[in-house]
């Protein structure tokens, strides 16, 4: 009489395929993460240019309403960020266009919270929270 022959794993084989799957994803779910908040930012930050480039434009005396699209971030789906614009005053140049995270978003505890750019190109950044912001070469993705 012959035995048939089984293939199968053994446990020892299925414990050091799971090792190595739990080891994988250890590093790679963080670095995914970390990689779609970078894109995030750098949508807030595309997207107050997009605002900058239209209130430039706008003929108005004013702080113009941004059309749809141009009020959140990304420009198409469901917002990450809602852009505005806010009124003059002494120091900004004209304008101040903030891109705050939206209340229910993926970014609302990002430490590099809300982005700002006024009518003179300088970029900054606001944590509500009260955290600290990390340098903003590190949020505008220019670093």
């Amino acid at each position: 009489m012959r035995r048939p022959n089984i293939c199968a794993f053994t446990l020892i084989e299925l414990v050091i395929a799971l090792a190595i799957v739990a080891t994988l994803a250890a590093f790679a779910i963080p670095t995914y993460r970390s990689h779609i908040a970078r894109t995030h930012r750098i949508d807030a930050a595309s997207a107050l240019y997009r605002a900058a480039q239209f209130v430039e434009g706008a003929a108005s005396d004013g702080v113009p309403a941004l059309p749809a699209g141009l009020d959140q971030a990304p420009q198409f789906g469901t917002p990450v960020y809602h852009v505005r614009v806010l009124p003059a005053d002494d120091t900004n140049g004209g304008y101040w266009i903030e891109a705050a995270p939206a209340e229910a978003g993926p970014m609302r505890d990002d430490p590099c919270g809300t982005f700002v750019l006024d009518a003179t190109g300088q970029r900054d950044n606001r944590n509500d929270a009260g955290g600290p912001v990390p340098p903003g070469s590190e949020c505008w993705n220019t670093g």
